[in-house]
């Protein structure tokens, strides 16, 4: 029996909602662990679905079943090892090819599952129309539209979630691909992901037929004229095109013509730079005026060097400790006077307004802008636009972002980008500290 057996397991593209319905379904304790073997964090909790305790897991986020980091490699391995326990794949209903181009990677692995089409609110807003009966008819596979953030239909993808089935969808490759897969004697899934070039499926087949595979890959490779990855990506999106026209209307309204706006602007060649700096601005009177300036100020003169360090102060004189535990406490480098003093007057206020900021910039989908406007630049230092997570994050904590490396493709980038989180990027202290003393000049500074 699986590992996984008793489990459901949540799947689905990254920034889809899929920890929030983690939340919705679960609602208790959870349990934060790494994936053995690796530093990837895997999400757990119970809850009760249908009557049925079952142990609900968050995988990391992924967009394919061929994986191009470390995280998208546990969440397929996770699938594959998921052989009797539930599967829920979350899609975006709004982005339903992505959705369905997984969904189709899953059905080839001949996996069961049911699809969550979350985010629907957001669908509604843009026009966007989708049928969960006809497309559960036309996939073969249970499908439910919900809202994770306004818990809209939680309760049918409860009931619905212990009732996977197999999807009855194909996408008809090229027959030099389907006499390749006929020939490998490999499940559908596992040979096509190897003839688009899967590297990471090796260690888990045997040698023999590895080199067998080769010689077939190589043969169907010489019946096409393009590269066997592409043939099959091509194929895919193919057929899904051909699925989204029988479920899903196209938006008859532009009714976030702005927002549109905004987002092409923000990843222009020429006024994406303008955008970046106007950005860089706020994230200066937010996080260097306020933060670092007004609110530490309160803080740490307004509270801590009017009441609470007299106070502690007086408290230690009035119990006549020895002297060595009077420096100790409230001495120049005390324990209160000093360290709670920078910890909550000088650290959180700042640490506070970035992640604030931050989380802003992640919701409102600019930091993949980014990511595109400022891919070019690091491709010059051997990295990709993911990279600007890490980067953007260690202005925040430089520890936190040191983890965040492994959403990158390479040890190399991850080696890289710890390199210049540890040699040139400054936490939020020091980030304080240079707007402060460079005013409006300080963020132009910190991007150069």
């Amino acid at each position: 029996m699986s590992q996984h057996a008793q489990s459901l397991l949540l799947i689905g593209n990254p920034n889809v909602g899929k920890s929030l319905l983690f939340g919705c379904l679960t609602n208790r304790y959870v349990t934060v662990s790494n994936y053995p073997g690796t530093t990837v964090e895997i999400t757990r909790a119970k809850a009760v679905l249908g009557g049925q305790s079952r142990e609900v897991i968050d995988t990391p986020g992924t967009n394919g079943l061929i994986p191009q980091s470390d995280d998208e490699r546990v969440a397929r391995d996770m699938l594959l090892t998921c052989r009797g326990g539930d599967i829920v794949q979350v899609g975006d209903m709004s982005n339903l090819r992505r959705t369905l181009l997984l969904s189709l990677q899953i059905a080839e692995h001949e996996v069961p599952f049911t699809l969550c089409l979350n985010m629907s609110d957001e669908a509604r807003e843009r026009d966007i129309e989708v049928d969960p009966a006809a497309l559960s008819e036309v996939l073969g596979i249970p499908v439910v539209a919900t809202s994770a953030l306004r818990r809209w239909n939680i309760e049918k993808l409860k009931r619905e979630a212990l009732l996977p089935r197999l999807a009855k969808i194909r996408a008809p490759y090229p027959e030099a691909i389907e006499n390749a897969i006929a020939a490998s004697a490999l499940p559908r899934g596992i040979a096509l992901s190897m003839l688009a070039g899967d590297e990471t499926l090796k260690p888990h087949l045997d040698p023999a037929k590895l080199e067998e595979f080769d010689a077939i890959r190589e043969r169907a490779q010489s019946q096409l004229a393009i590269p066997l990855g592409v043939a099959i990506a091509n194929a895919r999106v193919a057929a899904v095109n051909a699925l989204i026209g029988t479920a899903a209307s196209a938006p008859t309204k532009a009714r976030n013509g702005f927002r549109d706006w905004i987002g092409r602007m923000s990843i222009h060649p020429v006024w994406g730079v303008p955008f970046l700096l106007f950005v860089l601005w706020i994230a200066y009177l937010f996080v260097g005026k306020f933060g670092a300036g007004y609110l530490v100020d309160l803080v740490e003169h307004g509270l801590f060097e009017n009441y609470i360090n007299p106070a502690a102060i007086k408290a230690i004189d009035f119990i006549h400790t020895p002297h060595f535990i009077r420096q100790l406490l409230v001495g120049p480098y005390g324990v209160i006077t000093m360290a709670i003093t920078y910890a909550f007057a000088i650290v959180l206020p700042v640490v506070t307004t970035f992640f604030l900021f931050f989380g802003v910039l992640e919701d409102s989908g600019y930091l993949p802008r980014l990511a595109v406007m400022l891919n070019r630049l690091f491709r010059k230092m051997g990295l990709n636009g993911k990279a600007v997570l890490p980067m953007v994050l260690g202005l925040g904590c430089d520890t936190m972002a040191t983890l965040t490396t492994r959403i990158l493709e390479t040890k190399k980038e991850a080696t890289i980008v710890t390199l210049l989180l540890a040699l040139g990027v400054p936490c939020s202290a020091q980030l304080g500290v240079i707007m402060a003393m460079l005013g409006p000049l300080g963020p132009v500074a910190i991007l150069i």
